[in-house]
């Protein structure tokens, strides 16, 4: 467990939101605290409201009801450059317009820094540069965005972010497009960002992947928080159960907690293999 400071650096308090012309809230009554330098896992099933929460902490979008305070002051009392500088996000998906290379992209991190107009200058390219190998993308920073596979993407959009020197990170499905060897080096950026100082708050529905990273977990079901603390007492078989709704075991391996389903079942393949049906 890593070393939390005992202030939150960032809360809500009493937040609803519905998106216009629903007509239903997505998220409702809904409070936390999430702890200074350390990881935050925001779990919970498909649908839950775990992204919308996550752009309500950026800043993109505001709260019907309830307020947001970061680093101690009322969100709304930031300006969009001065938030920039403080919180950044890793989204699971982005839209890129244009035919950056790696490099112009990731260098986009650095805006919050520049005057407008202004172009980055060698240390803005040697801090990207920096980020595109913390990543594992060191050598490729003149390919076209559009010529990467979807894992990379997500990495260029990991590097970004890293780039923005963010003092709070949130990241929306982070290993979403990974596969296992680059799941396993987010993690490591991930532990090593909260050992420097960094807050690190991520939405994911595997609880696999929140026990192995989260100091800190926010579970969630139906726009509310079920359950919330340290993630040795979250994640628990009880608690994953009701919330997902299907019989859940949590166990070890090597010492780690491990989640399982426990109405799996398993019939042979064609080739003598076996799998889940």
């Amino acid at each position: 467990m890593r070393q939390q400071d005992n202030g939150a650096v960032l809360s809500a308090a009493g937040l609803s939101f519905c998106y216009n012309g629903s007509g239903r809230d997505v998220l409702r009554d809904l409070s936390l605290e999430v702890p200074s330098r350390a990881v935050t896992a925001i779990l919970g099933p498909n649908g839950s409201g775990k992204t919308t929460l996550l752009r309500l902490l950026l800043g993109v979008l505001r709260p019907k009801v309830g307020t947001i305070r970061v680093a101690g002051r009322p969100q709304e009392g930031y300006s969009r450059r001065e938030l920039s500088q403080l919180v950044g996000l890793v989204p699971q998906d982005e839209h890129i317009p244009f035919d950056f290379s790696i490099l112009e992209y990731v260098l986009l991190g650095r805006a919050p820094y520049l005057h407008p107009l202004a172009t980055p200058g060698e240390a803005d390219t040697r801090l990207a540069l920096d980020a595109l190998r913390a990543v594992g993308l060191e050598g490729m920073q003149a390919r076209p965005l559009p010529n990467l596979s979807g894992g990379e993407r997500q990495l260029a959009v990991l590097a970004r972010a890293l780039a923005q020197q963010p003092r709070i990170l949130l990241m929306d499905e982070p290993a979403a497009h990974l596969d296992l060897g680059n799941q396993g080096r987010l993690l490591d950026i991930i532990g090593e960002l909260a050992a420097a100082g960094t807050t690190v708050v991520l939405t994911t529905h595997d609880a696999n992947l929140a026990s192995a990273i989260a100091d800190y977990v926010v579970l969630m079901a139906r726009g509310r928080i079920v359950e919330a603390g340290p993630a040795d007492t979250v994640i628990s078989a009880g608690t994953l159960s009701s919330t997902y709704g299907v019989p859940i075991e949590v166990g070890t391996l090597d010492g780690r907690r491990v989640v399982l389903l426990t109405n799996a079942r398993i019939h042979p393949t064609k080739g003598g293999a076996r799998g889940p049906h």
